[in-house]
């Protein structure tokens, strides 16, 4: 394995640490305050827009004309030193990896940065991909997936894709890439490591075999 691509919120640091809560608020004030959505409307249109797009950004965009970095300015917003802090640990696991590193996110890359940053592992990592890869379109999608590889000039085989959400996975296995779930309970075919927490993907990376697709 040649490329590692991490996942970032809930994969690099743990979902009990609740970031996500603030970007939500921050989602549900954009589209009252900015776009105008009446109130009682925001949470249906937000669970439609999951739905049918992966992510609220899109529908916003295709629905109400919002202009994509100005939602992601405004919802990534947030002190994520509230909530997580440096993690010599993970930074210590991650500089042993020889892999070469990415972040794979549907967020922004500012808000990635931040995040980096706070844990104190950016150095560890060689480029960050955010939504902008596919203009916009999100994981599990395809698009994004092959632009990374193409950015990176990597075939699927020599790719792990190290992730919080099964969907997510299940796109970058359908491609050819080695996967490994982070949290949760493991249930699809396409899963193929489970770990509780990405300080383990050390152990789990030695485990995994080239793929000779």
């Amino acid at each position: 394995m040649k490329t590692l691509l991490f996942d970032l919120d809930n994969t690099l640091y743990a979902p009990e640490c609740d970031l996500f809560s603030l970007i939500d608020v921050r989602i549900n004030r954009y589209m009252q305050e900015v776009v105008g959505i009446a109130e009682g409307e925001v949470d249906g249109l937000r669970r439609q827009y999951w739905a049918d797009y992966g992510v609220t950004l899109q529908g916003l965009i295709r629905h109400h004309g919002v202009d994509p970095d100005d939602y992601l300015h405004y919802v990534h917003d947030v002190d994520v030193a509230t909530r997580i802090g440096p993690d010599p640990q993970l930074r210590q696991t991650l500089e042993r990896l020889p892999q070469r590193k990415a972040v794979f996110t549907n967020g922004s890359h500012e808000h990635a940065v931040r995040v980096l940053k706070t844990l104190e592992i950016t150095d560890c990592f060689d480029a960050i991909f955010d939504i902008r890869i596919a203009d916009y379109i999100p994981k599990p999608h395809p698009q994004p997936y092959q632009n990374v590889l193409d950015r990176l000039d990597a075939t699927p085989g020599d790719c792990v894709m190290i992730e919080d959400t099964e969907a997510n996975l299940r796109t970058a296995k359908a491609l050819g890439m080695r996967t490994v779930l982070v949290g949760g309970k493991r249930s699809g075919e396409f899963v193929d490591h489970h770990i509780l927490a990405v300080g383990a993907i050390a152990s789990t990376l030695s485990e995994i075999s080239p793929n000779k697709d």
